[in-house]
């Protein structure tokens, strides 16, 4: 029985998102599970897909959260 974690920032994908869409979230579902069908020969109906949105403020990169990354990448062009 596989269990795939999914962790994205949450933050949209397109203008005025702030984030990721059902229509997304069904999407990596579907994609994932016919992955290990395909791969693997994971039944869907023995596969889990768990999707976790993690505020934005609480991802870090490069040592820092990612906010600030980007606001000092901003700061260098």
């Amino acid at each position: 029985m596989p269990i795939v974690n999914i962790q994205i920032t949450r933050e949209g994908s397109g203008p005025g998102r702030d984030a990721a869409t059902a229509e997304e979230k069904a999407a990596l579902i579907r994609g994932v599970s016919q992955l290990l069908l395909d791969v693997l020969g994971k039944p869907l109906d023995s596969t889990f897909v768990v999707i976790e949105e993690v505020p934005l403020e609480n991802w870090g990169w490069y040592g820092m959260p990612v906010p600030e990354l980007r606001r000092r990448r901003a700061e260098e062009t």
